[in-house]
């Protein structure tokens, strides 16, 4: 009976405070969310107002009318550790480095200023970002994976649309 208890404490994520991307509550993604990304949809591969990082952030937002601040708060400040996180919602970082190993491969990415839109909730901390002003996209808007699990300095922020 002890092995079956240990053998379930044991699964991969029990203590993971992010297992709320699972829960069904998460499934429902909020209608403003929903129009960010119809946005970037139509945007993927352009070059959006200047192809700054935040120009993606703040055409999204203006296209939904959504309420915040024109800089760099972009709504409502969402807590990834206990609550659901949507495509849709917008991340800024500051002074973020990243070190990603494969292998034998290892891998760095910084974000000295830069925001980026969740394009796509993979798994809990496991995004697939939106954004522009990036060395493999340029100044158009592309796609890439993103995992806060590599994180190794600086801070970010989620934020959710409002109106």
């Amino acid at each position: 009976m002890k092995f079956v208890v240990l053998s379930f404490l044991l699964l991969p994520g029990f203590f993971d405070r992010e297992l709320h991307t699972t829960l069904p509550e998460c499934d429902v993604v909020p209608e403003l969310n929903k129009g960010v990304i119809e946005f970037v949809n139509t945007k993927i591969k352009k070059k959006v107002g200047r192809g700054e990082c935040w120009d993606l952030a703040n055409e999204a937002l203006l296209s939904i009318d959504a309420t915040w601040d024109g800089r760099y708060t972009f709504g409502k400040l969402v807590d990834h550790k206990t609550e659901c996180v949507y495509a849709g919602d917008i991340m800024q970082f500051e002074n973020v480095k990243t070190v990603i190993k494969d292998g034998s491969r290892t891998d760095y990415q910084e974000f000295p200023h830069h925001t980026a839109i969740i394009y796509e909730v993979k798994g809990p901390g496991k995004y697939v970002l939106a954004h522009q002003n990036t060395t493999f996209s340029g100044k158009k808007v592309g796609l890439s994976d993103f995992d806060l699990a590599t994180v190794t300095k600086g801070k970010y922020k989620i934020y959710r649309p409002v109106k």
